[in-house]
């Protein structure tokens, strides 16, 4: 099973955004979404594939840090 995580874009470059994921900055591949410094993006193996709502990237990440 493969989970798609959210994280906060910190910045964006062409096609490609640095992305925190609880504390760790990633680079994503954002070519499919149209997503801004501050937007929360749904990533699966290294592709943005959804801008998410604020309040709904919490929700997610609030149940994985429960699960921890």
């Amino acid at each position: 099973m493969c989970i798609a995580l959210p994280g906060r874009v910190v910045s964006v470059s062409g096609n490609e955004a640095k992305v925190d994921f609880n504390g760790n900055i990633l680079d994503i591949n954002i070519g499919i979404v149209s997503a801004s410094p501050g937007d929360y993006v749904l990533t699966h193996a290294g592709c943005a594939i959804e801008v998410m709502i604020q309040e709904k990237a919490e929700e997610i990440l609030s149940i994985f840090a429960d699960m921890e």
